[in-house]
């Protein structure tokens, strides 16, 4: 995205002199002109006139710097986009969509960075001048603020409550949620520890951001609910047509205890799929995994096209075998390993001095393998010398090249540790643990918002 753009003018027995100030990219004395020939200078429009070229003064760039969080403040978030941008980025899409980094920011950037793995940023070369805007970005959780005055050659380090991702949409964009309640596990409480606002959580039919689906645990919320009333409706009437399932950006599957093939038939397996291609996210726990290996029960086999099969993403033993030693991260396979066990570290959830390493509570064990490169291994629990897949992810449609994808989906036997519970009896969120995040919760918060992420690398 060009910062200025050239207008012409002629110049007659002189050569024009440009500010120092102003467009970092302007012609020089040293330049081969003529008099009386016609050239093209740079100038600039909008913010692009207030880009100081500070090097060429000697001074440090203008910058703006400071952590991006979670919605809950304190957890720092690695991979989150920080731009000025040229146009007002405008309103984001609805529903499921095809988000590739290649595509760019919306509303073009006069500068850009990434936060890094202790959720910091610099954004350099930044416009000195009043109400500068600044958009704080990652797939479709987006906050946008104006920074009052910016100097010239100078740092402005913004603060965590303005730097942290929005808690409800009066303070930002949040990508629309669906989660699958089950009763073996409870993500609703992890998008709860996460900051995401109560009045967000509701059912379908509700205003909120967040939507919560019957599997087999809670099946209402507590009394006088911001988000207001229950039952919640049932996972089949999220997962039985594609056409409910485009609606939401992420749609998070908490384990049921069991596959319960008897709820997810040809149909669901199907339209699932088709999400997943059209661009949605999906991060199934534990027995979800019934979404990418099919299953033979219930009455002839059921198995989503090239998803499962010898030529699919993953082998599988359906073990069930509970264990609490750690978990390893994998550096090798996975683009972001380096990044994920620096961020683990960073976040104290990895001992100190026990780099890759991730304390587990009640870890299960299903998949044995991944097929060739078909999906990239986040983390593995070793037993004696064979490594068992505990988080794995692919980016589809399976079908096409790499470059050529839309939506993800993880796996996940990392269930969200044992404080938090979800059970029929209990409305939410009474189930949920009020202690700080457990490593394996800041695993899987690390996932939580980079599945929202666009598909491909960011350079």
């Amino acid at each position: 995205m060009e910062v200025c753009r050239p207008l012409r003018f002629v110049l007659v027995g002189a050569v024009l002199a440009l500010a120092i100030t102003g467009c970092k990219r302007h012609v020089g004395a040293g330049d081969d002109l003529e008099v009386d020939a016609a050239f093209e200078p740079d100038a600039c429009e909008g913010l692009g006139c207030f880009i100081v070229d500070c090097a060429n003064k000697g001074e440090p760039p203008t910058t703006i710097s400071g952590t991006v969080y979670a919605p809950n403040g304190t957890l720092p978030l690695y991979g989150v986009n920080v731009y000025v941008p040229v146009a007002a980025p405008g309103p984001l899409p609805d529903g499921a969509i095809c988000n590739r980094c290649a595509d760019g920011l919306q509303g073009g950037a006069y500068t850009q960075t990434v936060t890094d793995e202790a959720g910091h940023f610099v954004l350099k070369d930044v416009p000195a001048t009043q109400n500068v805007p600044l958009v704080l970005q990652v797939g479709k959780w987006r906050r946008q603020i104006t920074v009052p005055n910016v100097a010239a050659c100078q740092d402005v380090t913004l603060g965590a409550t303005e730097t942290r991702l929005p808690r409800k949409k009066s303070e930002g964009d949040l990508p629309k949620i669906a989660i699958a309640v089950g009763g073996a596990d409870a993500l609703e409480c992890l998008a709860r520890k996460m900051g995401i606002d109560d009045s967000e959580f509701s059912i379908a039919t509700g205003t909120g951001a967040v939507n919560l689906f019957n599997g087999n645990g809670a099946t209402t919320f507590a009394a006088n609910w911001p988000g207001g009333p229950g039952p919640f409706p049932a996972t089949t009437t999220l997962w039985n047509d594609v056409n409910t399932l485009k609606k939401y950006d992420i749609t998070f599957l908490s384990c049921e205890g069991g596959q319960n093939p008897g709820t997810k038939l040809q149909p669901a397996l199907d339209a699932m799929k088709a999400y997943a291609d059209l661009g949605g996210r999906v991060f199934a726990s534990h027995w979800h995994n019934i979404w990418i290996e099919g299953s033979t029960q219930g009455g002839g086999t059921q198995a989503p096209a090239v998803w499962s099969g010898a030529n699919g993403v993953a082998t599988w033993n359906n073990s069930g075998t509970t264990f609490n030693t750690p978990d390893t991260i994998d550096e090798v396979s996975n683009p972001k390993g380096k990044s994920f066990a620096t961020w683990m570290e960073n976040v104290m959830a990895s001992p100190a001095g026990m780099r890759d390493v991730v304390p587990m509570n009640n870890g299960k064990q299903t998949a044995t393998g991944i097929i060739g490169n078909k999906a990239e291994r986040w983390a593995f629990w070793k037993n004696g010398t064979t490594e068992y897949p505990q988080i794995f992810q692919f980016t589809t449609p399976l079908e096409n090249q790499a470059d050529n994808r839309c939506g993800k989906v993880v796996f996940s036997d990392m269930h969200v540790s044992g404080n938090s519970s979800s059970s029929s009896g209990t409305p939410f969120p009474g189930g949920c643990s009020a202690d700080p995040l457990s490593p394996q919760e800041k695993a899987l918060a690390f996932i939580f918002f980079d599945i929202a992420s666009c598909v491909g690398v960011i350079n």
